[in-house]
């Protein structure tokens, strides 16, 4: 059925596909601002759904070196001050719990600095001049993860909190090997050599379950998100060790035959103990759960890693949407929840 390109495109009205394909080129994208001698002593990002994606990602690469938290919320945490770096993110820039976040920032006396495509936010940012990244337009918050990716390397840049040459250099080569992968699994390659596709195949009509180590566990909870919003299917996931400390145990004593389908993201990033609890739990598990697929992520260090993941997870879930005949790019329940929320 995926290799009927008539039926792709019939199933895929708004070229989800051809977002996907292009991911690759959001990593070109680079907001110059001015210059900033502030100097934080902890980041809070604030931001929701698919506009906190990307800190979720800049955990792993470029890092941090001071306290960094991701806030979900409608205000933020309570060591927010004056020595405070606090990024307001929403795509839309009406999201309310930023909009909050916003007015506790301000409050606070936190220093400012914005990423959104327009709404709200954006009309704030200029009136009050906080320094701002204006993202390209995006079907949806979630395919623009890249783009928000950027814009976190620009704020970083601009309070030289990364080597900009290093960071360049790095991001050139994670860009070409990206573009390089995408190659492998746009629609025009067949199911037998197309990872993605064979994937969405065997998580059809399951409930989906993704682990992974640390390192990935931010590409994980994109999977997450995307296999929820774009082939519209419940999935959760989690993470070693912490798995092995509780819901290890959940799998043991229900009904052997499960409507689950299991996802082992694996990478040499793992910490040896790690591999190890991959290995054990499947064995330990047998019989109890279905046997995990283990898919090897691709790369040659962690930034080119963590790409290849979520790019992957985004071939994946938009193929399971097509097999299912569903829109992946539509989310209108989460419209109508919004349009409730203000009455």
């Amino acid at each position: 059925m995926l290799d009927d390109l008539k039926l792709i495109n019939n199933r895929d009205p708004e070229d989800a596909l051809g977002i996907a394909s292009s991911e690759w080129k959001q990593l070109e994208f680079l907001e110059e601002l001015e210059q900033d001698n502030f100097e934080p002593k902890n980041i809070v990002y604030s931001g929701m759904g698919g506009s906190a994606l990307a800190a979720q990602l800049a955990l792993t690469w470029p890092g941090f070196n001071i306290p960094f938290e991701i806030s979900r919320n409608y205000e933020l945490p309570e060591y927010v001050g004056s020595e405070s770096l606090v990024i307001l993110s929403s795509y839309s820039g009406n999201t309310e719990e930023t909009l909050s976040s916003l007015v506790d920032a301000e409050k606070r006396g936190a220093h400012i600095y914005v990423i959104c495509h327009g709404g709200e936010l954006l009309e704030i940012a200029k009136s009050k001049k906080y320094p701002v990244v204006v993202v390209p337009e995006s079907k949806q918050p979630r395919y623009s993860v890249f783009y928000q990716l950027m814009a976190i390397v620009s704020i970083l840049e601009a309070l030289s909190m990364l080597d900009r040459e290093e960071t360049a250099k790095q991001l050139h080569k994670a860009k070409e090997f990206i573009k390089e992968e995408t190659a492998k699994l746009i629609s025009t390659i067949p199911t037998e050599n197309n990872p993605a596709k064979k994937l969405a195949h065997d998580v059809l009509g399951k409930t989906v379950v993704i682990y992974s180590g640390p390192k990935l566990a931010p590409a994980a909870y994109k999977w997450k998100i995307s296999f929820n919003e774009n082939a519209k299917q419940l999935a959760w996931c989690n993470s070693f060790p912490e798995f092995s400390h509780n819901e290890f145990i959940g799998w043991t004593e229900q009904p052997v035959i499960k409507p689950y389908c299991i996802i082992d993201l694996r990478s040499n990033l793992d910490n040896e103990q790690i591999q190890k609890r991959f290995e054990i739990t499947d064995r330990l598990l047998s019989g109890k759960r279905p046997k995990a697929i283990s898919v090897e992520i691709l790369g040659e260090n962690y930034l080119e890693k963590i790409l290849y993941a979520v790019l992957l997870g985004d071939f994946v879930t938009i193929y399971a949407a097509i097999l299912s005949n569903v829109n992946p790019v539509n989310v209108d329940l989460i419209e109508k929840l919004k349009v409730e929320l203000k009455k």
